[in-house]
């Protein structure tokens, strides 16, 4: 691998999980298909507003997947495709490194 040249997909990828919350919320959807409330639940720091926003750019690049469930009310659950399931390597990697080089500090 040539580290001295920057290649334009790991680019767009860095801009797609570098985002503030979207590890987050990736790393929640590994646990399976969730609603909105119980997203919100497990990452209560984030706004209504960036979590819909978050959702909405991880749908468009096809992390995320909107199922819609014609019930009374109407339940929305959202869950990780296929692309999103691969992210898991790259999820619980980011998760040792911090575990081994982080320590106990609170980064915000």
């Amino acid at each position: 691998m040539d580290y001295n040249t920057m290649c334009p997909k790991y680019e767009v990828t860095i801009d797609i999980i570098g985002k503030k919350w979207t590890g987050l919320i990736i790393r929640v959807l590994l646990g399976g298909a969730k609603r909105f409330k119980d997203i919100k639940k497990q990452i209560p720091e984030m706004s209504d507003r960036m979590l819909t926003e978050r959702m909405k750019e991880l749908e468009t690049v096809g992390i995320v997947v909107r199922h819609v469930y014609p019930e009374t009310p109407v339940r929305i659950e959202y869950e990780l495709t296929e692309k999103g399931q691969s992210l898991k390597t790259v999820i619980s990697s980011i998760q040792e490194w911090s575990e081994q080089w982080i320590g106990d500090c609170q980064v915000k």
